[in-house]
């Protein structure tokens, strides 16, 4: 299967909020634009935050309106489940082979859930980070676009199969959909591939996954989250306890030449918005950030300083060593106080690590030809017609990252004219 749009033609590879951004940005000037997103629907990241800055909006008010403006727009095609799989020709006459892999619910789906209803099978649910289950036939998440149902075939029975398709009235589920591969003929391609929180498994001196007390930031994401696993409350994972008090650690495998060297820019920034959610909950909770340096530029000031006079919160400079799992569900968080080289043993309900952010397309990004810096961020190369933009292209925030998108659109829109 091949589809030509014209050698004007972009592909943006990646459909969070950057990819978003830069294929309308480009269709509403008039370019014929495909998007194609890995995951079974659009929004990224941000789709599972709470909040997102600068205005501290929920995912939904930036999401949707994109959504309807991409549903509006017949110059943009969107593919799901879809990744690059090669390369060729030059810009301004880029052949690109994608595959798109089975979803095995067509177009038909009304996002009814019966076919949920009947499925016996559960599975981790990835977009809450396995903080709950989830049929094994589900919506991605509640924000999904397309709504469409997924399923996840090799999870089920053969009889769970058979009772999933035969619960569906509208004959959505097709349990004999193959992987599609096609070719699209384009210009340009804008790399929006987005970020992963780093592994905290690989912080080996951080116990990840010793304790349900010891979360990541994205995980806390999700617990203040309406649409969240706990439905909006900050809860400890395991065994639901509400929480007093709160440790956080501050460039978990970042700035650290065993994992992520460079600064991630945003994660105090995030620590301080986690701060407030905890604080419209927990007024009285007591809080302990263990940190290298405190970075939240420009107008964030201003934010964080609400917080660093904040009775109840104490900032502590020091490289955490160990997080210590306790009887009563808890953990103890130990650190040297660079200040004045005293040993700190801090006791919490709740420790939160603040991961940081690893660019998503890893080894794929070399495989595929394209220019890499020496942290894995994409190098935009407007001479070859290859443009990142967001995360792709550097550590930064939902704001900054639309600026980027937007100049990567301004861009690719210059090839093959």
């Amino acid at each position: 299967m091949s589809n030509t749009a014209g050698n004007g033609a972009i592909l943006v590879v990646g459909g969070g909020m950057s990819g978003l951004t830069a294929a309308l940005e480009a269709a509403e000037v008039g370019k014929d634009v495909f998007i194609i997103e890995k995951t079974a629907s659009f929004g990224g990241r941000v789709a599972q935050l709470h909040q997102y800055f600068p205005k501290l909006c929920p995912p939904i008010c930036g999401l949707e309106i994109n959504y309807r403006r991409i549903k509006d727009n017949r110059k943009i095609r969107t593919y799901t489940l879809t990744t690059v799989k090669s390369i060729s020709g030059g810009p301004g006459n880029y052949e690109v082979q994608l595959e798109t892999a089975p979803r095995y619910i067509n177009s038909n789906c009304t996002a009814c859930g019966d076919c949920a209803l009947v499925c016996a099978e559960e599975v981790d649910d990835d977009f809450n980070f396995g903080m709950k289950k989830i049929k094994a036939v589900h919506l991605p998440h509640e924000m999904a676009f397309p709504r469409r149902f997924v399923l996840d075939k090799e999870a089920c029975s053969a009889e769970s199969l058979a009772a999933i398709k035969g619960a569906c009235k509208y004959n959505a589920v097709d349990l004999d959909m193959q992987p599609q591969t096609f070719t699209l003929q384009v210009g340009a391609i804008i790399w929006s591939t987005g970020w992963n929180p780093y592994d905290a498994n690989k912080i080996t001196n951080l116990n990840y996954g010793s304790s349900k007390a010891i979360i990541t930031n994205m995980m806390m994401e999700r617990l203040a989250a309406e649409n969240g696993p706990t439905k909006g409350k900050i809860l400890r994972p395991g065994d639901g306890a509400e929480p007093a008090s709160f440790a956080f650690v501050q460039c978990a495998g970042s700035r650290d030449e065993n994992h992520l060297e460079y600064c991630s820019s945003i994660c105090c920034l995030a620590t301080f918005k986690h701060i407030s959610y905890i604080r419209a909950q927990y007024p009285e909770a007591k809080i302990y950030v263990f940190y290298i340096d405190l970075r939240t530029p420009g107008r964030y000031e201003k934010f964080r300083g609400k917080f660093i006079d904040d009775p109840n919160t104490v900032f502590i400079k020091g490289k955490v060593a160990d997080i210590t799992a306790e009887r009563d569900g808890g953990v103890t968080v130990t650190a040297e106080n660079a200040v004045d080289g005293g040993k700190i043993h801090q006791k919490v309900d709740m420790c939160v690590l603040a991961t940081g952010m690893q660019p998503a397309i890893g080894e794929q990004g070399k495989a595929l030809g394209l220019t890499m810096d020496g942290n894995g961020f994409i190098v935009s190369e407007a001479a070859k017609g290859m443009f990142s933009a967001g995360c792709a292209k550097g550590a930064v925030e939902v704001y900054t990252s639309g600026q980027s998108s937007t100049a990567a659109a301004l861009q690719a829109i210059q090839i093959g004219r």
